[in-house]
Order: C-alpha cells, then structure tokens, then sequence
C-alpha cells in the first residue's frame, strides 16, 4: 500500500518567541523543535521514518508562517526517490508567509534512484515585508558508490504565482541534456538556492546582495559551474552543478550564511542537524 502523509506547520509568535503548532496524518513528523539562536528563531527539524518514496506515494507538506514569526526547517537525511512500480511519487510543499515573517526552508537533498518517477513540487506565497531563504538540491543517483541514474525521471517545480516559475523534466535517457556542455555537462547534482522578498529590493540591496554572495562562490572549486542572479525586484536566485551532492550541498551552506548575515543581520549558525 503507498503511504500519503501530511504534515502542518503553523508558527507564530507569542511573547518575543516563535512556537511551533503542527498537524500530521501518516508518516511525516516534527522530530524536535529548538532554539540555539535564542527564543526568536524556531529550528524544526522533520523526519520521515520510512526513509523513503517509492510509487505511489505522496507527501503533502504545508507551512504556515505567522507576522514577526521566525522559522527554520531542515531535516537529519535525505529525501529517497526509489524505483517506481509504474505510479510517480510525489512530495509537495506549500508555503504561506505573512507580513514580516521569516522562513529559511533547508531540508538536506533529495536523491533520485535510479528507475524512480519522482515529482518534486514547491510553491510559496509571501506577504510584503516577508522573507524566505529556500533551496532545492538534487541528486541524480549515486555515483560515488556506482548507483548510476541510468532509467526513470524526475520532475521538478518551484513557483511564486506571478513572480518566478522554475520547471523542469529530467529524463535519466536524455542523454543530450545530461551530458552536453549546454545542459548538465555530466554533472549528477543541480542546486537552486532562492532568497525571496514580498516587498521589491531596491537596486543597491539587490548589488549588496550579490556581491555577498560572488565573494563565495568566486574562491570555490565549482565557481564555473555557479551563478547568481537577481530575475526580478522580489528574487536572488544561485544556481550550482556539481559532479556530487556534497560539494553542492557545502556551498549552498555557506551561501545561506551570506545571505542571512547581509540580508536579516544575522551570524551564519548553521543546524545542529547539519553536524550529526
């Protein structure tokens, strides 16, 4: 039988500190709330314990972020797309965020094995004032340990109605995209890392930003397969392809830690999760 689990998340503020209500139904839970910044930012950390999506299954996730409210969500694994049985299996997350709240949606990568049918949805909402640091980070099987992604697919999409779109279809057959240098040029890891703002930067934000985030990623070993641009007056957008998930993943970490220090005036802090 394929699992369908939902998960709720609804943060607020209350007293100076952001707490944490949450719903679930199925195998999706809230594994433990902390606060090593202080009572203002709320670490969740989400697990699913049966470590896994395989055809049919689906995960539903909504997260609801309240004015003046910080949070941060990550998680202690990946998510694993495994071989399809013929149906997709699909996780989709929902965010909302109301005026001045704050997100930072940092979950550790998904993984698409091969012979999987993986759909991979994101959509967020932001209200001015609102700011949300996300990324999505996907590999394509495992090819330190000789797991090729030699069959099956992946679909990915991340969306702000009337702002940014970004879809895409990977087929593991595609070999002109997978191995050209106008596509993927080998590489088995793509990243996107998205600092959204309900309320238009200014240019000179904008710049600052950039600049923060280039003095990164110039000195890095994958400076020639990472850009960063600002699409529109609401988005700075970093794009990453590496040849595994861990270099990808240890940049996007410290471009996370840029960004929040430029953006919110905030110290890097990276997860307790992050150094299990």
């Amino acid at each position: 039988m394929p699992w369908h689990a939902t998960l709720r998340l609804d943060y607020r503020t209350h007293g100076g500190r952001s707490l944490l209500a949450f719903e679930h139904d199925g195998p999706l839970r809230v594994l433990k709330s902390l606060y090593p910044e202080g009572p203002g930012v709320c670490h969740s950390v989400l697990v699913h314990p049966p470590g896994g999506l395989v055809g049919g299954d689906e995960l539903d996730i909504s997260v609801l972020v309240r004015s003046g409210a910080h949070a941060l969500v990550s998680s202690p694994g990946a998510t694993r797309f495994y071989r399809s049985n013929g149906a997709p299996a699909t996780q989709r997350v929902a965010i909302q965020l109301q005026a001045d709240a704050r997100l930072e949606w940092l979950p550790l990568e998904a993984i698409a094995y091969d012979g999987c049918d993986a759909r991979n949805h994101m959509s967020f909402q932001l209200e001015p004032g609102a700011e949300m640091l996300a990324w999505d980070i996907t590999a394509l099987g495992l090819p330190a340990t000789g797991q090729a992604f030699a069959s099956g697919s992946v679909h990915q999409r991340l969306h702000w109605p009337g702002i940014w779109l970004e879809e895409g279809h990977l087929q593991a057959t595609d070999t002109r995209l997978l191995q050209s240098p106008l596509g993927l040029a080998g590489h088995r890891c793509l990243a996107t890392l998205v600092l959204a703002t309900g309320t238009h930067m200014s240019a000179a934000r904008q710049a600052a930003l950039l600049e923060a985030v280039r003095a990164k990623i110039a000195p890095h070993p994958l400076a020639a397969t990472t850009g960063a641009t600002c699409p529109n007056a609401h988005m700075l957008v970093v794009r990453v392809l590496a040849p595994l998930v861990e270099p990808a993943m240890a940049l996007c970490q410290q471009l996370r830690g840029a960004l929040r220090e430029q953006a919110w005036g905030l110290a890097a802090s990276p997860p307790r999760i992050w150094n299990v």
